[in-house]
């Protein structure tokens, strides 16, 4: 998971530098020549909807998804765990239904010839097919991680389970930023005590 992670982080990095490179072309383009690509806004939404689905990528395999954890935190670990277990279950499912209503859209691109109402006329099966290919990474993934979470739990493996299924606490995102900023300085990283140390040591760092 860690490779995919890696190259969905890249990927999704190179196509907003890539958009990013297009507008500064085109404001100099404008300003200088008077003229225009006349399909950098279009861009914007094709990366836009391409990057989305590469984020919810990154964002599960780095749980990253937002969780109110006020009533979970003061359940017993058995809830805790069942609560986890029905997270991972929910968002696999969530990302089936995406993918499948995406495959709808594209059957209907193909159907129809679709084109983009612009300039470029740009045929919409090429940006929708990355797209669909975004959106079933994530839900490839969301099923890997949701059967992965059933095999923790029937193999008795429930520590292994609450920590890669629990939504993080205050002390693994101190430990994740203080991780972070080691690597940036070369430095060793430091070990929060407790959640109650936590605010000490993040004045301590800033």
């Amino acid at each position: 998971m860690k490779n995919t992670e890696r190259v969905a982080a890249l990927l999704f990095g190179a196509i907003f530098v890539g958009l990013s490179v297009m507008i500064t072309l085109e404001t100099l383009l404008r300003k200088l020549f008077s003229t225009s690509l006349q399909g950098v806004d279009e861009l914007g939404g094709y990366a836009l909807a391409i990057g989305s689905t590469i984020a919810f990528t990154l964002a599960l395999l780095d749980r990253n998804h937002i969780r109110i954890d006020l009533i979970h935190r003061r359940l017993p670990a058995g809830g805790r765990a069942a609560l986890n277990l029905l997270s991972a279950l929910l968002l696999a499912a969530l990302a089936v239904v995406l993918c499948w209503m995406a495959w709808i859209v594209i059957f209907e691109t193909l159907d129809y010839g679709s084109r983009a109402q612009t300039p470029w006329a740009t045929p919409l099966i090429y940006p929708q097919s990355a797209w669909f290919a975004g959106l079933l990474l994530f839900a490839l993934c969301a099923l890997t991680l949701a059967g992965r979470a059933l095999w923790l739990l029937l193999g008795g493996r429930g520590a292994e389970f609450t920590c890669q299924f629990s939504p993080r606490g205050l002390d693994e995102e101190l430990q994740q930023e203080l991780a972070d900023l080691a690597r940036r300085n070369g430095s060793q990283v430091l070990e929060p005590a407790s959640t109650k140390t936590a605010s000490k040591v993040s004045e301590v760092v800033l």
